[in-house]
């Protein structure tokens, strides 16, 4: 970032382990870099206290533009995005930390109109997804055909809606949960298909609906979630890649998301009027 460029002030929605990281490496890394936070809000506000400066806190979010972000950054629930999401827009940049939220296209296109509107930046952080740039420049030059992403996790690290997990036993191994469109995936799995989620935004021309996505339980899978990217575009061109992320059992972000999401909030600037994919 920039000496001359003028200081970001952040604004942080969730306070899971996601949001704890972000916050300690702002408080602790972001004068330097030319980042300073602004406020931080979390569901039950207990959770901050002691681990937030007390002039941080913001208990009501509806309250957020009093506080003057040039970005806020959502790290806890697509029902947030939805409620919220259009007003932070309105005055503010908005990172989406949980772009399964964006499977609802009439909330995707009033996200990306507000966005235009006011001349600011929907960014979309790439987290675990491997290769997104790539498959974006794939996908403006037209020459895109097709994008399947897998997710593999232990078990434990699933948080799914419904019954499709609701028994499990350690040893039983692999198990294919879930296969679909990702616009079918979301909505069954928002806390989990958030890599899924930002494959599509990089596959605009295929969208939600086009790119396909699996979900597979996997007791094998004690320290790592694997993430399977196959793409495919003109006269038999494909690739694939794999990429392990190491995490915890119970874990729904690897640890290597953690960093990630941090490049992305480095580079949160100069973008306005648009989806962008960091």
């Amino acid at each position: 970032m920039a000496d001359s460029s003028p200081d970001l002030r952040i604004g942080v929605v969730g306070f899971g382990f996601l949001g704890q990281f972000l916050v300690d490496r702002i408080l602790k890394d972001g004068p330097g870099l030319g980042l300073n936070l602004a406020f931080v809000w979390n569901r039950n506000p207990d959770k901050l206290k002691g681990l937030v400066p007390a002039e941080l806190i913001l208990h009501d979010l509806s309250s957020f533009a009093d506080r003057k972000c040039d970005v806020i950054v959502e790290v806890c629930h697509p029902q947030i995005v939805k409620e919220y999401g259009c007003s932070f827009l309105s005055h503010s940049h908005f990172m989406v930390g949980s772009p399964s939220a964006l499977s609802d296209s009439d909330l995707n296109q009033k996200l990306r109109r507000v966005s235009q509107q006011y001349g600011k930046t929907l960014y979309v952080p790439s987290g675990a997804l491997w290769g997104g740039q790539d498959i974006q420049r794939l996908n403006d030059s037209g020459t895109l055909k097709a994008l399947f992403i897998r997710m593999s996790k232990h078990p434990s690290c699933f948080r799914l809606t419904g019954d499709v997990l609701s028994t499990w036993s350690e040893g039983e191994g692999r198990r294919v949960l879930l296969r679909g469109s990702v616009a079918e995936l979301c909505p069954l799995a928002p806390n989990n298909v958030n890599t899924m989620a930002a494959a599509a935004v990089a596959a605009g021309t295929l969208g939600f609906e086009g790119v396909l996505g699996e979900i597979v339980s996997d007791t094998a899978l004690k320290d790592y979630h694997v993430v399977e990217v196959e793409v495919s575009g003109p006269d038999g061109f494909s690739v694939r890649t794999v990429r392990k992320n190491p995490a915890k059992l119970g874990a729904v972000t690897g640890s290597a998301t953690y960093n990630s999401f941090w490049s992305s909030l480095l580079i949160c600037k100069g973008h306005g009027g648009r989806v962008y994919l960091c």
